[in-house]
């Protein structure tokens, strides 16, 4: 029997620490994983969720995404830390500032991936990354987006309207149990920009734990139809074990002490 692919699990790829250069001057550190004998056939660059309440480019989806899709669906996968997020690759520079000078930081991985040629460039945002990816990533060099757990906390009216006219394709997946936006809302929300699907996922919550596998599954058909899905859940090559020990306090945070809009003390918690 092959041996099943594990939430730790490392499938071949190249890997190598990077640094993004923002337009204010700061230093950010990140990864870029490619397949490891061929060139990918699209790129995803991810944003995180919240870092004051534990995200960060390992938060789980992404680490995983990092760890298999190189070899699982021949994409590129640009991970970072935004200012003044930290992680076991290190600390980005800078100040936290809740998504508004974040804008440097989006355009600063955008610029790297244009430059390195990859292809196919996709924004992949997760909760304060999808607010992010709204505000600041409808750039000419993208094909499109998709939004994990978006909660639409700071993106504004005007940010969907320049969604809606860029034509982009944009795609929400919203857990049936979110704690800030679920499905019915978040279509309603999301009618502005036609060219938007939202997707609901049955069961699932705001930090998809135990649904990494199908986050995945969802943007790989995206983001590469040709590449079979529901992907592989066991791989008969190398596979390497990743430590994510360091990580086991951060992939469940909570986000109870920031009250969402129309929330009251000790309701639903923000999105992060």
């Amino acid at each position: 029997m092959s041996p099943a692919i594990r939430a730790s699990s490392i499938l071949p790829g190249r890997r190598e620490d990077i640094e993004l250069h923002t337009a204010d001057g700061l230093r950010l550190v990140g990864e870029l994983a490619l397949p490891a004998d061929r060139d990918p056939v699209a790129t995803l660059v991810c944003l995180h969720p919240l870092p004051t309440h534990g995200g960060m480019m390992d938060s789980h989806v992404f680490r995983k995404a990092a760890w298999r899709l190189p070899a699982l669906a021949d994409l590129a996968v640009l991970r970072f830390n935004t200012r003044g997020t930290s992680s076991v690759r290190g600390t980005s520079e800078g100040t936290f500032d809740a998504g508004n000078a974040e804008r440097f930081d989006v355009a600063a991985a955008i610029e790297y991936v244009e430059f390195a040629e990859l292809p196919n460039i996709w924004l992949l945002g997760w909760s304060f990354g999808t607010d992010l990816t709204l505000r600041h990533g409808c750039d000419p060099g993208i094909v499109g987006a998709i939004l994990l757990s978006p909660p639409l906390r700071t993106t504004s009216d005007d940010d969907l309207a320049r969604w809606a006219e860029s034509g982009k394709p944009l795609t929400a997946l919203v857990p049936e149990f979110d704690d800030y936006l679920r499905p019915d809302e978040a279509r309603r929300r999301f009618a502005a920009v036609p060219q938007a699907e939202v997707v609901g996922v049955p069961d699932a919550k705001h930090l998809w734990v135990g649904d990494a596998e199908t986050v995945l599954d969802e943007v790989v058909r995206r983001v590469n139809p040709a590449a079979p899905v529901p992907l592989p859940s066991t791989w008969d090559g190398p596979m390497e074990t990743g430590d994510a020990s360091a990580y086991a306090d951060r992939t469940v945070a909570a986000f109870a002490d920031l009250p969402t809009p129309g929330s009251t003390p000790g309701g639903p918690a923000d999105a992060g």
